[in-house]
């Protein structure tokens, strides 16, 4: 009786974990639980199925915000002591705030920015995941296993 719960569990366990991915692995030559796990162990190694969309960076807009203010702020500040006799004469005032507004022009063209990469790069995420999951079935599949969604 034993000897017939352990396989049981073993297929379960190695079905729930494939759980996540959303794919059901069918032996199709009756290859016993512990082939099986060591099958699903190597071609995930094999395909690089271990990364998640977790990994995918956030705050893109955020990031590219702050970059893009800090630079305005620079070449504000730098295109100013290029006329260095007008801009001594100019009120710290009026420097500071031409200084803020080209921050703030600068941290929305960053802002756009940002967000452009950070979809691009969650796009190319998708794809890798894609491809991981493609490359584990045909592995899978060329070890004599049925994978389906």
């Amino acid at each position: 009786m034993k000897k017939s719960i352990i396989p049981c569990a073993a297929f379960l366990l190695s079905t729930l974990a494939f759980s996540a991915t959303a794919q059901t692995v069918t032996p199709l030559k009756g290859q016993s639980s512990e082939l099986m796990q060591q099958d699903i162990a190597a071609c995930q190694a094999q395909s690089g199925g271990t990364s998640s969309a977790d990994s995918t960076p956030s705050g893109g807009r955020a990031r590219g915000a702050a970059t893009g203010a800090v630079a305005g702020a620079a070449v504000a500040g730098a295109r100013g002591r290029q006329h260095e006799e007008a801009y001594d004469r100019v009120d710290d005032d009026v420097k500071q705030e031409y200084r803020q507004n080209q921050a703030k022009d600068a941290a929305v063209a960053g802002a756009v920015v940002g967000g452009s990469r950070q979809r691009q790069d969650r796009r190319e995420d998708r794809q890798d995941a894609s491809q991981a999951s493609s490359a584990y079935a045909t592995c899978m599949q060329q070890r004599g296993y049925q994978v389906a969604p």
